[in-house]
Parts: structure tokens; C-alpha cells; sequence
């Protein structure tokens, strides 16, 4: 089977200056038939475009992009799928791997997929910052919008408590504002009010802004979308108005001097390096014994084991040879050279008992008191932990309503509806005669088969076509409702590039504001009207054009059915169906024709 002709380039071009996209990235883009991306990336790399068509989509529109950018390359394009930064970091690379693991994509057959890698906030904002992440770092996003809020704050929490260098992305935005608020109060809890903070605006473009705060006053600068913050850990400082953070905790060298006083095998001793979770161990047994011996400017194990003599603290015991069989590759020499006796059954459990292995069966053992199920069959302890305190959460959401022509609730539906949404779900009223359900729940069909039995309307919200109709005068004017659910039955709930809004009304009154609709249908003396390239919302909102009048019953869902395919079809992502139809001008025979412009005076004083 041949491989598929069209390729996905997944780019990230870094900050965002030119200086600091990589070669690479630049002949990706400019080799690219499309180039798909986010409004202010497009403008970010204008400088390298020539031919290429630009598909370019607003702020939370990324499924959109990925979804267009696969759609394009299995139809032979070379796309090109930009994200500022790195694009394996908060960027398109997964989401695009995501939606062609949707669609059944194999590598040796399907598009071809190249990630190009980029400059990540992290680097570039330590980089203009000085050098704080030179020890381990981690990277948290605040946003919430994908992520729950109780994850986001459950891993500042450990990051904080485990000394990380923290850089926080997405810190806030308009709308989202309490979240870099509570990450301060937890980081607090762990850290001093002085470690130093550092927040980046824009790095490395023209609004460039750069401060370096401490974590008590971060709050009080300026905080958005475009900033990254950099929290240090315990050991970072302030030098020369830059923030540093040491290799370690403990330095294993002395700066300076030419002849470093520790030696290789001296570091190695917990005087020197205290915070070592793992000490090398030796018995008197051991230090005797030529194979014991280790020799590296006169020094031997015997040495080592006399320094360890009477701190019994520091003293771990002997290793068998089956546990340092299992020991992992890269192990110091010290260990891997050490040869054991065999400890009592009492000790060798004690030594094979990590740390972690002992805090998790402590965890487990508090479960099993409070009647807390675990989940150690065929995942072991670790495992089973793991996946349970991070489960992904399922959220089922879809739209609920008596009928498309019924506005009329029974007091039997409201009480099923409360009964299956319940305190942990969600139910939210909308303008349109519907209710929007979200559920937590492993078996949607339970729920949307009890709901249809008692005669809801269930359909799927986002990106679809939504009908909506008037109650026909609560059912006297009912004549046009059998085309009304025609429409329903073929078109309702289809996938669009867009939601697409089809309004219905039984007579000239229009009352429910069909005329106003992306598509509008009035019934009138026995026919219909029909409306296309309504706008609802904002400064030159506008009715519907009036494209024709008169079209027989009989040809209206046809009609209808046609334009919608034509919009699935051609549409762009994310495009209004009004901007379609200026775009394409034509839909059916009926031509789009530009709207008045009105000039809008300033109100005279006084008037």
C-alpha cells in the first residue's frame, strides 16, 4: 500500500523573533502549500510567507486547526501547522497526533508527520532572565480550560513542596484570574515571601518586558496570556539584577580554585554530599576483601568504611548479588564493586523496602481502614495509586428540549432531568429553548436512553447545525411543522466548520427572529421565504438577505440540504456562515450581496 502524498509539517518557531527561528523551521514554512495557524502566530512569521495559502483561526480554535490541517494533507498538501515556542509544548503536536489517531493514521501508509522543534517559553525566558533553571525545573499551566483546577493546584502543590524551579505558563488572561493568586498563596507555603520571581512579557519580540520580583510582590506587576513566570527554588538568588540557580544544594566543587580539594571518590562520602538518598555500604567483611578494594590515589573501600565507622546513621548494610543484579544501569562504581554477604531475613527486607515503596504501602494501608478500595490487581501499588489520583475525567455534554416545535416541559420530564443530572453533573439554560447537560458518566446511553423514552430531543453541541423553530402559536399555525422536522431528521446536530443557526418560523410574523438566523425560513401563504448571511451579534449585526420568495414545500429541504453540504464542504474552520457566503458568493442561484454601510455619528451634546 502506497503511502499517502500529503505531509504534516508540526513547526515551532520559537519566541518569535527571526533571529531565533531555526533554519529548518523557516524551509518548512516556506516549502508548505497552507499555512495553518493562530491569528497572531500567522502575523508573527508573515515575513515568510510568499504563495502559501494561509488558513488562520482565533483564540481556542486549536481542534479546528489540527482537524483542517489533517483534512488538507490527506488530500495531497504540504501543510505547515505553526505554534509559537516549541510545538510538543502546549503546542499542536499532540493535538494533531491526536486526530490522526482518530482517523486510524499509520506511519508507514499515512501523511507523512515532521516535527520541527522551536525555542520553548522556558528557554527563552531564562535565558533574558539569567540562568534560573539551572537545577531541576517544571512546567505548570494555569489554565484551566482543558485541565481541572483541582490537578493544576494538586501539582504547584508538589512542585512547590519538592523545591522545583517553576515556570508557569498561561498565568492569567482576562477571564482567568484567581488561579496565578492561589498558585502564590501554595508556593508560599513552601518557600520564603524573598525567592526571587522572574515575569516575561513578549520575549524576544517588540513589547519585551522583563522583571525580576520576589514571590511576595509578583501580584503586583503585570501578569497576562503573553507572560511566563519563573519561580525559583530555595537556592536561587539575585545577582546583578539576574536570577541564578547553582547547579546544587550542595556545591561538589569550589569556584575558583584551580585544584578542587574533594577528589571523585571523595564526593562521594555523605559528608560531601549529604543529601545523597543512597550511601554506599560497606561491612567490615566487606572492607577486607580483595574484591572489596577500589583504588584511586591511594585510597581503598577500607577507607571509606573506617570513615563511616560509628555513625551508624550513615551505615547501610551489604547487597546481595541477586539485588545488585537488578540494579539499574549507571549506578555509582562504588556500589556496583561492593560485594555482599548475606544480611538476616530482617534486614534484606528492610534494604529492598525503597522509600517510595514504603510511603505507598503506608497510603494503602490508611485506604484499606477507611474502606477505600485500592487498585493493586495486576497494576501493583505504584501503579494502581498513579492511575487513580489521575484519572482522566469524562465529561458527556449534549443539548436537551421538548421537541423542536414543543416548548413544553411535563413536570415528569423536569423531575427525570434533575434525577439524571443530579449534584454532580450540570444543567444550564440557554436563549434557545434548551437545556446544555454535562454528566460525569461511563455510560452516556443509560442516561440519553432513559431522556429520549420520555420524549426529550437530544442533540450534540459545538460545531453543528442547531434548528431552531417558533412554538407555532402554541401548535394553531402547525401547517409547516412536517418540514420543520424533516430538516431536523436530515440536517440536526450535522457537522459544520461552524455552528450553524437555522431558524424556523410558521408565519410572516417571524416573531422568533428567523430572519436574523445564518439561515432563515418563513412560512407564508403556503410557501417559503428564505433568508441567508445573518449576523446576531455585535457592532454591524444584521438581518438575513432576503434571497427568495415563494419556493414550493416540496423543494425547501432540498434546497436547504444542498447549502449546508456546500458550507460542510467548502467552509473554512471556524468560518461564519455569513463570511462564507460573501465569500463564495453564490449558494444555489442566489447571489450574496453587500450590505449598506452606515456611518455612525457622534451623539451632539445636549441632543
Amino acid at each position: 500500500m502506497e503511502r499517502t502524498t500529503g505531509k504534516l509539517l508540526i513547526v515551532g518557531f520559537g519566541p518569535g523573533s527571526f533571529e531565533h527561528i531555526t533554519k529548518r523551521a523557516k524551509e518548512a514554512i516556506q516549502e508548505s502549500d497552507i499555512v495553518i495557524g493562530y491569528n497572531t502566530y500567522v502575523d508573527l512569521i508573515r515575513g515568510l510567507l510568499s504563495e502559501q495559502q494561509v488558513v488562520r483561526t482565533g483564540m481556542t480554535e486549536e481542534v479546528s486547526r489540527a482537524q483542517e490541517a489533517v483534512r488538507q494533507a490527506e488530500a495531497g498538501r504540504v501543510v505547515a501547522v505553526i505554534s509559537s515556542g516549541d510545538a510538543g509544548v502546549y503546542g499542536m503536536a499532540g493535538l494533531v497526533y491526536e486526530v490522526l489517531m482518530e482517523r486510524g493514521w499509520r506511519r508507514e501508509t499515512g501523511v507523512a508527520v515532521e516535527i520541527i522543534p522551536g525555542i520553548s517559553a522556558i528557554n527563552s525566558t531564562a535565558s533574558l532572565l539569567g540562568a534560573p533553571v539551572m537545577h531541576d525545573a517544571c512546567t505548570i499551566s494555569l489554565s484551566d480550560h482543558l485541565t481541572p483546577w483541582r490537578v493544576i493546584e494538586r501539582r504547584v502543590e508538589a512542585a512547590a513542596s519538592a523545591d522545583f524551579v517553576i515556570a508557569l505558563y498561561n498565568p492569567r488572561s482576562g477571564r482567568r484570574t484567581r488561579q496565578i493568586v492561589e498558585t502564590q498563596r501554595i508556593v508560599l507555603k513552601y518557600r520564603s515571601a524573598q525567592t526571587p520571581v522572574g515575569i516575561v512579557k513578549s520575549a524576544y519580540r517588540d513589547r519585551q518586558d522583563v522583571v525580576i520580583t520576589t514571590l511576595g510582590e509578583m501580584l503586583e506587576h503585570d501578569i497576562g496570556m503573553l507572560t511566563t513566570v519563573i519561580i525559583g527554588n530555595s537556592a536561587t538568588s539575585v545577582y546583578e539584577g539576574l536570577m541564578i540557580t547553582p547547579r546544587g544544594y550542595q556545591r561538589k566543587y569550589t569556584l575558583g580554585a584551580d585544584v578542587q580539594p574533594l577528589r571523585p571518590h571523595e564526593r562521594l562520602r555523605t559528608e560531601a554530599e549529604p543529601w545523597a538518598l543512597e550511601t554506599v555500604g560497606v561491612t567490615e567483611q566487606d572492607a577486607g576483601s580483595e574484591e572489596a578494594g577500589w583504588d584511586e590515589d591511594g585510597e581503598t573501600l577500607e577507607r571509606l568504611a573506617a570513615d563511616r565507622e560509628g555513625s551508624e546513621a550513615r551505615r547501610t548494610e551489604a547487597v546481595s548479588g541477586s539485588w545488585l543484579a537488578a540494579e539499574p544501569a549507571g549506578h555509582n562504581a562504588l556500589r556496583r564493586q561492593t560485594v555482599g554477604i548475606a544480611p538476616s531475613p530482617a534486614k534484606a527486607a528492610a534494604a529492598s523496602a525503597s522509600p517510595l515503596s514504603l510511603a505507598l504501602e503506608a497510603l494503602r494501608l490508611v485506604d484499606a481502614s477507611r474502606g477505600v478500595a485500592t487498585a493493586e490487581q495486576g497494576q501493583g501499588v505504584d501503579g494502581g495509586r498513579a492511575a487513580a489520583a489521575f484519572r482522566q475525567e469524562a465529561i458527556f455534554e449534549f443539548t436537551v428540549s421538548p421537541g423542536l416545535a414543543n416548548k413544553k416541559l411535563s413536570a415528569g420530564q423536569m423531575m427525570l432531568l434533575a434525577e439524571i443530572v443530579g449534584d454532580a453533573g450540570e444543567l444550564e439554560y440557554t436563549p434557545h429553548h434548551q437545556f446544555i447537560v454535562r454528566l460525569r458518566t461511563d455510560d452516556p446511553d443509560a442516561a440519553t436512553g432513559r431522556l429520549r423514552e420520555a420524549g426529550f430531543t437530544l442533540a450534540p453541541i459545538g460545531d453543528v447545525v442547531q434548528i431552531k423553530a417558533c412554538d407555532f402559536c402554541n401548535m394553531e399555525k402547525a401547517e409547516s411543522v412536517p418540514y420543520l422536522e424533516r430538516l431536523g431528521a436530515g440536517l440536526g446536530g450535522a457537522k459544520v466548520p461552524k455552528e450553524l443557526r437555522i431558524g424556523f418560523n410558521g408565519c410572516g410574523m417571524a416573531c422568533y427572529g428567523a430572519v436574523n438566523e445564518d439561515i432563515g425560513i418563513v412560512y407564508r401563504r403556503g410557501k417559503f421565504d428564505l433568508f441567508l448571511g445573518g449576523k446576531t451579534v455585535g457592532r454591524n449585526a444584521h438581518a438575513a438577505q432576503p434571497v427568495a420568495e415563494g419556493i414550493e414545500p416540496e423543494a425547501l429541504v432540498p434546497t436547504i440540504e444542498r447549502i449546508v453540504a456546500r458550507f460542510r464542504a467548502e467552509g473554512h474552520p471556524n468560518e461564519r456562515f455569513h463570511k462564507f457566503f460573501k465569500r463564495v458568493k453564490e449558494l444555489e442561484g442566489y447571489r450574496q450581496q453587500d450590505l449598506p454601510v452606515f456611518a455612525i455619528d457622534n451623539a451632539v451634546c445636549g441632543d
